[in-house]
């Protein structure tokens, strides 16, 4: 039986910043994928700043991890109803694509000492003194970071997010549409609410594109791909692949033992965005950390988790309630309009950890009210 500190399944953000993190300990690491890096993940490629900070945190050179990527300062927003703002945010985001982005991370983990191993993962089995991975690797510490289709949250007997607390989204690669160069834009619609299309250009005159909603609205891959098309007509995407999102509203509890849940597997996806490398990092990192704890490792987890997000995760789970209201998105993107401040709370609320604040609640109930009127 082979022995290792930890064992992280899936070596996307999520496994390599736990693995980063797990190796700053002096833990032994090994990172289990079923594939071979660099290799496609259905994603839409936007990095925040604020994940950036994570994984410098972890003493990921950003320069390098960057590369070839420029800066992106600008997100247009457009509401059900047609509202629309268009503002440098406060600090830029990055579009790197995910082949790119998951191989130069694992790389950096490798440097650090993790190992790496091409596997399929079909069985785990978690007791009082540590985890068995397909009967013949042995872990103290197994976290997993293996994505929507979690091997290793089936085995805990945890199952899948229900259809109102699930996406379904489609990507693409095209080139970048014309009249917002060098901006990521979302587009949301009032048709099979809530859903919403978005372009985020790469850099080299294409962009990753897209169009999601709730698995509950039924919807069939054709329908995505008119969802697509009718959000940003004229768009000629290459590269379609499907995936489904599960949103943090149908997160379930972080168990106690040796087993911890990362990114995706843990249902970290932010309900109103999609976004999902933040979370990815930020669990992943604090996964690793937690992994020296042995026995006590589901605990410690759970305890970093939510001192670290769930202030945030209680806004964005009312803000997603409240969204069901189209009016209420054409309200807020008004407010994010005449607002700064405002448009930077509700970028922080859907790209990184913002909060709804009382400033932002208020200029959106002033704008709903002068709708109205």
């Amino acid at each position: 039986m082979e022995r290792w500190d930890v064992v992280v399944v899936g070596g996307g953000p999520a496994g390599s910043a736990a693995a980063l993190a797990a190796r700053r300990t002096g833990a032994s690491v090994l990172v289990l994928d079923r594939a071979d890096f660099p290799r496609d993940k259905v994603c839409g490629d936007g990095i925040a700043p604020e994940a950036i900070d994570v994984l410098a945190a972890l003493g990921v050179d950003r320069h390098a991890l960057l590369d070839g990527y420029p800066p992106v300062p600008r997100l247009a927003l457009r509401s059900p109803g047609g509202a629309t703002v268009e503002r440098a945010t406060a600090r830029p985001s990055h579009v790197v694509p995910r082949a790119v982005l998951d191989a130069r991370l694992l790389g950096v983990a490798l440097a650090r000492g993790a190992r790496f191993r091409r596997r399929t993962v079909r069985t785990v089995q978690a007791d009082a003194d540590g985890v068995t991975v397909d009967g013949e690797v042995r872990a103290s510490v197994l976290v997993a970071a293996d994505g929507a289709e979690s091997v290793v949250r089936r085995a805990l007997g945890i199952g899948s997010n229900r259809a109102d607390r699930l996406a379904v989204a489609i990507r693409g690669y095209a080139p970048e549409p014309p009249g917002a160069p060098g901006t990521q834009v979302l587009v949301t619609t009032g048709q099979r609410w809530p859903a919403y299309a978005w372009s985020f250009p790469i850099g080299d005159g294409r962009a990753n594109v897209g169009y999601g909603e709730l698995v509950s609205g039924g919807a069939t891959r054709a329908d995505l791909v008119d969802g697509l098309h009718r959000l940003l007509p004229g768009v000629a995407p290459e590269s379609l692949r499907a995936h489904r999102l599960p949103l943090s509203t149908g997160r379930p509890r972080q168990p106690d033992g040796r087993v911890l849940l990362a990114g995706d597997a843990a249902s970290l996806i932010n309900p109103l965005t999609g976004e999902g490398i933040f979370y990815a990092v930020v669990s992943g990192a604090l996964a690793g950390s937690a992994a020296t704890a042995g026995p006590d490792a589901g605990a410690r987890y759970r305890g970093l988790l939510h001192r670290r997000l769930a202030g945030h995760l209680r806004s964005t789970r009312l803000a997603s309630e409240l969204s069901r209201w189209p009016a209420v998105m054409d309200a807020a993107f008004d407010a994010a309009a005449a607002s700064g401040r405002v448009f930077d709370d509700v970028v922080a609320l859907g790209l990184a950890d913002g909060r709804l604040t009382p400033r932002t609640l208020a200029a959106a109930a002033r704008r709903l009210t002068l709708r109205r009127g």
